[in-house]
């Protein structure tokens, strides 16, 4: 039996590994035979296996090369594992879909806490070819995530993702369920990409750029914080107080603001 793998301060790995986590995870996840299964970073194998089990092949997206050949091995025997060697932010989920033929994946993965904010913003831009994903996050993140408006910890992340996706936070992981312990608390989030007729139609490079510049500085005015984007004026012709402040706005209220925003640019083009 090989020894345990040695985790890499350079790729944040935290290794789970008590098994009562590990079936509730799993169980979220209830994946069938049809499905086909991205798993990011697979590590040991701690989910892959199970999940491999139930539905029979998967894909793993896993960077460590030395990890690789471990997981080729436990793997043989144990069904159909497909291990991609790349950087996840550089995987295109659609192209990999349409390869394997299918509309739709499923991803899952226990990201790296250090980069987990990139890799959920890269997924939502593959969203139209995602059923859902589930993910062991710092708990803290998960909680921006899933956080309202008017809250503390609300602010970038909760809005484009909440714009993308429902997200829906499943249960905690003590750091004690993991090798090394990490040094938070994790939990584990489920996102389920909103259907077509449900996502807003801005521009999403406009309404990123509004998010990015409302929330920057978040003491601040709309008024001040978007003044390189758009005046009072049209501030209010989306229905929102130049006055307020960034925290105090839905989602849904930033769409109206950059549509505005892209109404003003095409009359002063035109």
């Amino acid at each position: 039996m090989n020894a345990p793998a040695r985790p890499k301060k350079s790729f944040g790995q935290h290794f789970l590994h008590e098994r009562r986590y590990i079936e509730r995870i799993v169980a979220a996840i209830s994946p069938r035979p049809e499905d086909f299964l991205v798993e990011i970073g697979p590590g040991e194998g701690a989910l892959t296996f199970p999940l491999l089990a139930a539905a029979g092949k998967l894909t793993a997206i896993e960077l460590d090369t030395d990890l690789i050949p471990r997981l080729q091995a436990q793997a043989a025997g144990a069904g159909e594992l497909s291990i991609v060697h790349a950087d996840v932010l550089k995987v295109d989920f659609t192209a990999m879909a349409h390869r394997a033929g299918m509309s739709h994946l499923r991803v899952a993965g226990n990201l790296p806490y250090y980069i987990s904010s990139p890799i959920l913003f890269h997924c939502i831009e593959h969203a139209a070819a995602i059923t859902d994903m589930h993910f062991m996050l710092q708990k803290e993140v998960v909680d921006r995530m899933a956080a309202e408006p008017g809250s503390k910890v609300y602010g970038r992340l909760s809005v484009m993702l909440q714009l993308a996706c429902r997200v829906e936070p499943l249960f905690d992981v003590p750091p004690g369920a993991f090798r090394p312990p990490p040094k938070v608390d994790s939990s584990v989030v489920r996102l389920v990409p909103l259907a077509a007729d449900a996502r807003h139609d801005a521009d999403p490079a406009r309404v990123y750029a509004i998010v990015k510049a409302a929330f920057a500085q978040r003491r601040k005015t709309l008024s001040n914080a978007l003044r390189q984007l758009m005046d009072a004026d049209a501030i209010r012709l989306a229905d929102v107080d130049p006055k307020a402040r960034a925290e105090t706005l839905a989602p849904m209220d930033f769409v109206r603001l950059a549509k505005i925003g892209e109404e003003k640019a095409m009359n002063v083009d035109s």
